[in-house]
């Protein structure tokens, strides 16, 4: 029963998310779904660069990155994120927020699921039109043309690296008012982008 919606979102566009039912917004929710022709390169580049590099040769974790969180807690150090966009696209669309264990677990089975049902390509899709880049904003289209009054297609390396930048806490860090920390990380965003670019990195999504 579970998979039975994993598999009909593989095919239909979801009309909405678990996060925008629930997400904190100021007035209306603004989303609007493109298909995949109509994101463009840059936006999808920058997620990448930005939150999952190793999303085209993972099946939905990357362990290396989770065994350094882990160490880092042994340590006692300040810990950062290691969910890949798979997982993200899994906690959006079916699950809610918070870091008990019962839903990280829920997020795993899911994970796993969408990976096994959806090629790559539809993931990227899927978790670039439901991402959250603002209260009550959702997906790089909406985000575009709120932020740039432009198209998804037609946001440039820098404003794709910016959107891209405040994904770790939308609510915390804005687009608008980028802070220093935004910027530095829009930048070295930007620089990923471009190794990325040289690997053709969306290619290998196409070809999965």
């Amino acid at each position: 029963m579970t998979w039975l919606p994993v598999l009909a979102l593989r095919f239909v566009d979801p009309p909405t998310t678990a996060f925008m039912i629930s997400g904190p917004r100021e007035g209306p929710l603004r989303h609007e779904w493109l298909a995949w022709p109509e994101l463009g390169t840059n936006a999808a580049l920058a997620v990448i660069a930005a939150e999952d590099q190793k999303f085209a040769q993972h099946f939905g974790f990357d362990f290396a990155s989770i065994r350094a969180v882990l160490e880092q807690s042994g340590r006692g150090d300040s810990l950062r994120g290691a969910s890949t966009i798979s997982q993200q696209t899994a906690k959006n669309l079916f699950l809610w927020s918070g870091r008990n264990l019962v839903r990280k677990g829920l997020e795993a089975y899911f994970t796993v699921l969408i990976e096994i049902t959806w090629p790559k390509r539809r993931i990227l899709e899927v978790y670039l039109n439901v991402a959250q880049f603002g209260a009550g904003l959702y997906g790089v289209g909406a985000a575009s043309q709120v932020y740039f009054g432009k198209s998804a297609q037609n946001i440039d390396d820098s404003e794709a690296a910016l959107l891209a930048a405040v994904l770790p806490n939308p609510l915390r860090f804005s687009v608008e008012r980028p802070s220093s920390y935004v910027r530095e990380r829009q930048r070295w965003i930007l620089g990923q982008m471009q190794r990325l670019r040289r690997e053709r990195v969306l290619a290998l999504i196409e070809q999965s």
